[in-house]
């Protein structure tokens, strides 16, 4: 008995581990460390089928979407899918109140109908290289650490041009290992991208704010694009002359569907993660930072919202930008709780205790890294007397009224025309260009919204910096209107060019260096760049402090765990995570399943609420089960849960099965484990990913748009499991 319960006990063990959360976000160059643990849980394809520079590999099917996302070919003639959050800019940028394609959804029928976005790009990654060596040649110790940044720069230059010589290709060396390491990324990129098909927000945008990072969801979060060229192939801005993107690699798209336990793997470009920090920077996070930004966030939103309550055309102009504004007002929301709920500052404590006793236990490491952890809590104290002032202008200032931005983008014509030695054809080429960006400006904004904004961040800015951080002008402003911000963004309002396109083509066309320094938007926002240049100036010590302790902390942790496979955070470059379909358990008691259907749909429906109205064929597609060949057993199914480990960046991702095959978009994190970009948690930490079947059923049956269906490559088999082979047992114990 004791036999059979050994080897029983081995299989579980075996089972666990091939079912367990893998933490990590893994370098595709470098795979081939990986792979075969991915084959032992059921992966078909090999290093090489993921990243090759010599054939055609799963890198060149998945792209960066603009500036900030990830998106996969899905087609020989360059149909891309992403998020419908990814594309929602864009959909926004051509929509109007008579063709409004964020309410009505969109779908191109032939190609003639897809239409151009402007400034969107789609870069494909060429190759990645560790030129490590190359960069930090002739970098020597006692250099000044400005001596050594503009010696790397210079071997940087010098990588990155030969690299691009002779090319239609981008580069650029990013660091990794907080500058241990140093990786080039060689890039091609596309201009002419044209929207080509997008459900309506009641879908792609399901549950909105009160289901973002949720479980259980149920958003049909895509939106489909397509890639052109010049006719020989080549980046080319749009012109009706350009031709799709002939593929060089795309996915197939599968059908089978998803269970759990299932191999799921996800290849992306995600944002920035911070799981290297010190418990010193998650005390920073939880006593200021992240509570500072939500504050300020909900303020901004609050503001928009009323506003966009009032007015459809509101509505229209400033959802993209309330959408990006909540979505981080949220995440800082769930993060903070997350890091008190899983007690994360302490894990770090743990870990930062067991790399002193390392240190004390060997002299000689201790020679090198001692100083890592003293460095960072130096640092930290610094930081933390200037840390509210540095928050307060990037989102009360910087990312706040859009008066303030816009009227120190012309700072530079500014200094221009008081600088008499300027050559005037500087002088008119800089005017040309920001004659070229009025209409951009001014397409989306609301003078009212801005007014109130500006008036709410000043009252804040005033009432949570210390005073002795804060523009002198701020302080005289609120002696001045003794404390009445309202009445003050008037004055601003009133006198200030840079509220109204008329006045600032006006004064483009007759431009007086006068009016530029008695424009009252400008001298705020001159008061307040100076300031926070000062603030930068105070910390500046301090941040190079912090940076050379946290190379050393991170250079440590690894000599200290030789035999560890190390990813790097990440830094919105291609990376490879691998895992399994998996529900979870949030809390006692409970259990969620990872799969939700469109019953779960028609069950949150509130025709009161614009978040969860549902659209009329989608209820008579319901109703009449008219699911297709994307149905499972009666069902749709909408999203499902992995637990590979993702970031902000990911949106829009592939997740893959076995075979490489298309099986779902990741779009979300789940809302219990917002701290996984500072210590992921595998009991808890999911993605959530829109079913690919959903996504088809939505083309095919709700669209009928099956010229995008007849496109694609489509799969009905699922990948075959290695048979188990069962030995028989002679004997029993």
């Amino acid at each position: 008995m004791k036999k059979f319960i050994l080897v029983f006990l081995s299989l579980l063990i075996g089972l666990a581990s091939s079912l367990k959360a893998d933490e990590g976000m893994w370098i595709p160059l470098l795979i081939n460390k990986n792979i075969a643990e991915m084959q032992k849980m059921g992966f078909k394809l090999t290093a090489e089928d993921i990243y090759s520079i010599n054939h055609a590999s799963l890198k060149d099917a998945v792209v960066i979407f603009g500036g900030g996302c990830t998106g996969e070919i899905v087609s020989p003639k360059g149909l891309l899918f992403t998020n419908h959050h990814c594309g929602y800019g864009s959909i926004q940028k051509v929509s109007t109140p008579e063709n409004n394609y964020l309410e009505d959804g969109f779908w191109a029928t032939n190609l003639d109908e897809e239409i151009p976005i402007e400034g969107l790009t789609v870069k494909f990654l060429i190759r990645m290289q560790d030129v490590t060596k190359e960069t930090l040649s002739g970098v020597k110790e006692g250099m000044s650490g400005q001596e050594k940044n503009e010696w790397m720069q210079d071997n940087i230059k010098g990588l990155t041009d030969k690299a691009t010589k002779g090319t239609p290709y981008s580069a650029t060396v990013k660091p990794l290992f907080a500058g241990n390491n140093y990786y080039m990324y060689v890039y091609e990129t596309y201009k002419d991208i044209r929207l080509v098909g997008t459900p309506p927000e009641s879908i792609g945008k399901f549950g909105a704010d009160t289901d973002n990072w949720m479980w259980p969801r149920h958003t049909g979060d895509f939106s489909i694009f397509r890639v052109y060229t010049a006719p020989d192939g080549s980046p080319a801005t749009y012109s009706k002359k350009n031709i799709p993107l002939k593929s060089k690699k795309y996915l197939p798209v599968s059908i089978a569907g998803v269970n759990e336990g299932d191999f799921a793997m996800i290849m992306g470009n995600p944002g920035r993660t911070q799981r290297y920090l010190s418990s010193y920077g998650v005390e920073l996070a939880l006593d200021q930072t992240n509570m500072t930004i939500v504050k300020i966030r909900a303020k901004k939103l609050d503001i928009m919202e009323k506003a966009m309550d009032t007015n459809e055309v509101i509505r229209l102009q400033y959802a993209s930008k309330y959408a990006r504004i909540s979505n981080y007002w949220k995440y800082f929301i769930g993060q903070t709780k997350g890091l008190k709920k899983l007690n994360v500052k302490q894990e770090k404590q743990n870990e930062e205790a067991a790399f002193t006793q390392w240190l004390y236990k060997n002299p000689k490491e201790k020679l090198k890294y001692g100083d890592a952890l003293g460095l960072i809590k130096n640092a930290y104290e610094v930081i933390a007397e200037y840390n509210l002032a540095k928050w307060y202008f990037r989102e009360a200032i910087y990312r706040g009224p859009e008066i303030i931005g816009y009227a120190n983008a012309f700072n530079a014509l500014k200094k221009m025309m008081a600088d008499k030695n300027t050559p005037e054809g500087n002088i008119q080429k800089e005017i040309k260009k920001l004659k070229a960006g009025v209409a951009g400006h001014f397409k989306d904004y609301n003078v009212v919204i801005d007014r109130n904004i500006y008036a709410a961040m000043m009252k804040m800015y005033y009432e949570n910096v210390p005073l002795d951080q804060q523009p002198v002008m701020l302080l005289q402003t609120d002696n001045k209107y003794h404390g009445d911000w309202s009445k003050y963004a008037g004055y601003v309002f009133e006198k200030s060019i840079f509220d109204d396109p008329a006045k600032v083509k006006a004064f483009l066309n007759k431009p007086k260096l006068k009016t530029l320094e008695k424009d009252p938007a400008l001298i705020a926002a001159g008061a307040f760049y100076d300031e926070y240049q000062k603030i930068a100036g105070k910390t500046k010590d301090a941040e190079k402090e912090l940076k050379k302790g946290h190379k050393l902390y991170i250079a440590g942790l690894m000599a200290m765990y030789p035999d560890k496979n190390f990813y790097p955070d990440a830094n919105f470059t291609m990376r490879v995570t691998y895992g399994t379909v998996e529900g979870y358990s949030p809390a006692d008691a409970v259990y969620y399943n990872y799969y939700t259907t469109l019953k779960g749909v028609m069950q949150k429906e509130n025709s009161a609420s614009w978040e969860f109205t549902v659209p009329e064929k989608l209820k008579e597609l319901y109703k009449t089960k008219d699911y297709g060949r994307y149905g499972e057993n009666g069902e749709m199914r909408v999203c499902f849960l992995t637990n590979n480990d993702i970031t902000g960046g990911n949106s829009g991702s592939p997740v893959m099965n076995a075979n490489g095959e298309l099986i779902g978009l990741a779009f979300d994190g789940n809302w219990e484990a917002m701290s996984g970009d500072i210590a992921f948690e595998p009991k808890l930490q999911r993605t959530i990913c829109v079913d690919v079947r959903y996504v088809l059923f939505l083309i095919d049956k709700f669209a009928g748009a099956k010229n995008l269906i007849r496109e694609l490559t489509i799969v009905d088999k699922k990948p075959v499991k290695k048979a188990v082979v069962e030995k028989e047992m002679s004997t029993v114990e």
